[in-house]
């Protein structure tokens, strides 16, 4: 009779986490983030090595998961990443997170941290930002994850990347983002969807309400008087509770909704205000904010 041997337990393929993407974007936060969840991390390896640092991973017991980042510090061999990152795909599972933020908010970063950009000082940091995103734009199109972090504190974004990477917790939750702004001002480029509430009466051609905004009790009092807006309400509600959950099913990491009025001040930031306690009520994730609530 043949000796009966006994079963190995079997190991998980090895993966390979690439995190890229803008400068200041928050690549650092991330690969910190999958440190901590125990992934094995590497800083601006160079494009070279990559590929044997996937084999390395693949081939060791100890190195189950692995994170490293590459970015515009690798120059004109940036330009060979797309083909090699096909290639590493097809040797171990692999994904690809890309990270960027809005000019602005880049801008921000760079002048409280007092950091030159990795392109040089000969040039604005405007510029060197658009020219990053051309550099960059093959590899943000091959990327699984992007991540548009310009709303997200150091905290949020940590949170966020465990929520998706960390394995025991739950893959498929969408951080959904609320948003308030003035048409005045220009529509928040960043919006997935977007509801004009200027159909609402306005608050700012009543004295008393003039110079308060939709976050005031008796403003959003008011707006809430008329039956146009609490059938809105109810109606805007009901659908993002269908909605989000087909979005969550399609693998969407974020959502940004953003309502519109004239100036940005009462109608848009009451109407964000409620949506926002709705869908959180309903068990999402929500977070809000008002671009334009201070504008005038």
């Amino acid at each position: 009779m043949a000796k009966k041997t006994e079963a190995q337990p079997a190991i998980a393929p090895s993966e390979v986490v690439v995190i890229t993407g803008l400068s200041g974007s928050g690549k650092g936060t991330v690969l910190k983030c999958l440190e901590d969840l125990g992934y094995y991390s590497v800083d601006n390896l160079p494009i070279d090595l990559i590929e044997k640092f996937a084999g390395l991973a693949e081939a060791s017991p100890d190195i189950r998961r692995a994170a490293l980042v590459v970015d515009v510090r690798e120059g004109e061999a940036l330009r060979r990443f797309p083909a090699l990152y096909r290639r590493v795909r097809r040797r171990v599972p692999a994904r690809l997170i890309f990270l960027e933020a809005d000019d602005d908010a880049l801008l921000r970063r760079f002048s409280e941290t007092r950091r030159p950009h990795p392109l040089g000082a000969s040039r604005s940091v405007v510029r060197n930002i658009g020219s990053e995103r051309q550099m960059l734009a093959p590899i943000r199109a091959l990327a699984d994850v992007t991540i548009n972090t310009s709303k997200f504190t150091v905290h949020e974004l940590r949170e966020f990347i465990g929520e998706r990477f960390g394995g025991d917790r739950d893959e498929s939750k969408l951080l959904i983002h609320v948003n308030s702004f003035g048409f005045r001002h220009g529509v928040p480029h960043d919006s997935d969807l977007v509801f004009d509430v200027r159909f609402l009466p306005n608050p700012n051609y009543l004295p008393e309400f003039k110079d308060r905004t939709g976050r005031d009790p008796r403003v959003a009092r008011y707006i809430r008087s008329f039956p146009q807006t609490r059938e809105f309400v109810d109606r805007i509600s009901q659908l993002l509770v269908y909605l989000v959950p087909h979005y969550i099913h399609e693998g969407k990491s974020y959502l940004t909704i953003s309502f519109g009025c004239t100036g940005g001040q009462h109608r848009s930031v009451m109407m964000a205000d409620e949506i926002r306690k709705r869908l959180t009520r309903a068990g999402f994730k929500v977070k809000g904010s008002h671009r334009d609530i201070h504008k005038r």
